[in-house]
């Protein structure tokens, strides 16, 4: 799931440029370890549905807290979203 890890750094790289993504701790909170407000938040659920057509409701958003909970939220996601 590489990829899908991949995705979500590249999106968080456009939303937060002067953010270091290379350091991320894939376990930790995203919103510990980055300067990310709930705005930077909304706006990663609006890249992943505008680039890859993947909807996230309301309800899921806990369930992107850290990068490794993304990729075993998103993943499945990614597998069965359209080309």
């Amino acid at each position: 799931m590489a990829d899908v890890r991949q995705i979500v750094i590249d999106i968080i790289s456009d939303i937060a440029p002067d953010e270091d993504v290379s350091s991320i701790d894939d376990a930790k909170s995203l919103r510990e370890q980055l300067d990310l407000d709930s705005m930077d938040f909304l706006d990663i659920v609006m890249e992943l549905r505008k680039r890859h057509k993947v909807e996230v409701p309301q309800e899921d958003y806990p369930k992107l807290a850290s990068l490794q909970s993304c990729v075993a939220y998103l993943g499945p996601k990614f597998a069965a979203a359209p080309v």
